[in-house]
């Protein structure tokens, strides 16, 4: 099992791209195994943003083992051309510990923006975008042409540092099947449980459920690959048995890394300090 913390971009000093940093470090020296922010660019939570790439950015510069990511980009959000530019670029900086989560997002932060496209389209675009992405981190001269996006005649390098891409978890809400299945033509799999909230999490029983199904969307050829399975958790970080207990449970369904989901629900960054700084219940 890997154990990551993810902490989100916005709210409070969560909004404190020292403290982030900090905290990152932080989180590796307690033998944290990843660190994941949110990606907002505005939202209902409040005006204090930070922009996740720069944050991971600063993690990468504190950091030499932690993986790195965002726990989820909403890629129709993002010109997917830009995006492979700068994961690319901090895979190059953090030596190959880039991970970009994904989700077709919406909310607010698509309204009051303006963002193009309708809600219903925002999977199909998405598809289109993580195709890109793959094209581009190859290295090689592509032209694309979708039904959202167009391509002529471009090169991307340096090329990441992993091969044959960075590793592309999908986010979504279970059971909605749709971005299951999307998730099952990737790298792993990141759910959240339909109407759970940020102070709760899936149980192993539904964890199970949603892991063998999209296990059964892949070909022979995807189930041989690794593939990322993920419980976006919580611990009490108050008693180690229960907590390293409460994470067998999960492994036991095919949990495969658990990502300590952090917010101001919980506490102020600072406040949470501690609880990083013991680290992961192995």
């Amino acid at each position: 099992m890997k154990f990551g913390i993810a902490i989100p971009n916005c709210h409070g000093d969560y909004a404190d791209i020292h403290l982030a940093a900090e905290v990152a470090h932080e989180a590796e020296e307690a033998g944290w195994d990843g660190f994941f922010v949110w990606d907002h660019i505005g939202d209902k939570w409040g005006d204090e943003v930070l922009d996740p790439w720069i944050m991971l950015t600063a993690a990468a510069m504190r950091t030499q083992r932690v993986k790195l990511g965002t726990m989820v980009t909403p890629v129709t959000r993002r010109r997917p051309w830009k995006l492979a530019r700068e994961v690319a670029t901090l895979d190059q900086l953090s030596n190959g510990r880039m991970i970009l989560g994904v989700g077709s997002g919406g909310g607010v932060e698509y309204v009051n923006y303006h963002e193009p496209g309708e809600p219903k389209t925002y999977g199909e675009r998405m598809d289109e975008a993580l195709e890109i992405l793959s094209l581009l981190w190859s290295g090689e001269r592509i032209s694309y042409e979708g039904k959202y996006y167009q391509i002529d005649n471009v090169r991307h390098l340096p090329r990441p540092v992993q091969q044959p891409r960075v590793p592309i978890w999908v986010g979504g809400v279970w059971p909605n099947q749709k971005p299951m299945r999307r998730a099952a033509r990737w790298d792993g799999v990141c759910p959240i449980g339909k109407d759970v909230n940020m102070t709760g999490q899936m149980t192993p029983e539904q964890a199970h459920a949603c892991f063998s199904y999209v296990t059964a969307q892949q070909t022979a050829e995807q189930a041989a690959q690794p593939f990322t399975k993920v419980q976006w958790g919580i611990l009490e970080g108050k008693d180690r048995g229960h907590d390293a207990a409460l994470v067998s449970a999960y492994e036991e369904v095919g949990t495969n890394w658990w990502i300590e989901n952090l917010s101001w629900e919980r506490g102020t960054l600072q406040e949470l300090r501690p609880y990083i700084q013991q680290g992961p219940p192995r």
